[in-house]
């Protein structure tokens, strides 16, 4: 079985707000006619893959994918003023579980109107009461850290409802400094990943709550690269030993890190890191930098055994998600 655990999804519920003016997010469309959402220091451009799921069933069938666990992106619904990143989320996730019962290639995970902490925690419990078995989190809320305390009855809520949380990176502060050569969904996204999975752990919400499923987008950015020296700032400054009692890469070789990296090296790297079982396929589709065909050759190309790569393909996801 092959799921797909990083893809994105914008229901019409959703465009339909910004269409009708009711977003504070800039749209218009390219020469294609798809419209473009935009952000600082990027644009998405919403082919038929982002907004039409019978499409992608065809898309899934012809390349031999079982599953996607579609998520929504950026730029997300706390970019909004409080109560319409509330109404929004709920019609997003509202949407989400019904497309959930009607097909079989699909699951979902929430979205949460991150602006508001308190809110997001009654959308977390009512969006996975519908059946969805977690969300995915922004790697900061317009500037504020997910380590940041307002965020903690968010995740004593998500400890609590055993949920999968997925962390996806938003335009980082300093975006700035990035607007050129798409440096900030190349450079900035997985900076801000590396950044916010590294402040969770040393900020010890993993260790507080031990139910919750992390998962990391774009193989975790720089983690599996930096945990050693995440270590020895462990080893070296007081500050770092504050509120945990093991060393970082012990929380976070518990985390699960998608493929959305499709060097084969680099694939290896994550696996000597956090093991086969932590890692799950991703294709990032249908991003114009995403590919399920790259998804797939770079997991067959792995010198890996058969058993590890029906994990990372396929068996891991199920586990996380409970299918």
């Amino acid at each position: 079985m092959i799921i797909d655990f990083h893809n994105h999804y914008y229901p019409p519920e959703y465009l339909d707000a910004v269409k009708a003016g009711r977003s504070s997010i800039k749209l218009d469309y390219d020469a294609e006619g798809n419209p473009r959402l935009h952000y600082p220091g990027d644009y998405n451009i919403l082919v038929p893959g982002h907004r039409d799921l019978d499409y992608r069933e065809t898309v899934l069938a012809e390349h031999g994918v079982d599953m996607q666990v579609a998520t929504f992106t950026t730029p997300g619904v706390h970019m909004e003023e409080p109560a319409l990143a509330v109404e929004l989320a709920r019609a997003v996730n509202d949407a989400y579980a019904a497309e959930r019962r009607r097909r079989k290639a699909f699951t979902f995970l929430a979205t949460l109107p991150l602006n508001d902490p308190a809110a997001s925690v009654v959308e977390l419990e009512r969006a996975m009461a519908a059946g969805l078995p977690g969300a995915m989190v922004f790697s900061n809320v317009n500037g504020v850290a997910l380590a940041d305390a307002r965020y903690e009855p968010l995740w004593r809520k998500a400890d609590e409802l055993g949920a999968v949380i997925y962390i996806h990176p938003a335009h980082p502060l300093g975006v700035e400094a990035m607007e050129q050569y798409w440096l900030m969904p190349l450079v900035g996204f997985l900076m801000d990943t590396t950044l916010a999975a590294a402040h969770l752990v040393f900020a010890g919400v993993p260790r507080r709550y031990p139910r919750i499923t992390w998962v990391l987008c774009h193989m975790g950015g720089a983690i599996p690269y930096l945990a050693e020296r995440l270590d020895r700032g462990y080893e070296a400054f007081a500050d770092c030993r504050q509120h945990i009692d093991q060393p970082p890469s012990a929380y976070l070789k518990q985390f699960y890190y998608d493929t959305v990296n499709f060097d084969p090296a680099c694939i290896e790297l994550a696996m000597a890191f956090a093991g086969a079982d932590h890692i799950m396929a991703g294709s990032d589709y249908p991003h114009q930098i995403g590919s399920i065909p790259k998804m797939l050759h770079s997991l067959r190309g792995l010198d890996v055994t058969e058993d590890e790569r029906r994990k990372m393909m396929g068996e891991n996801a199920a586990r996380v998600l409970g299918l």
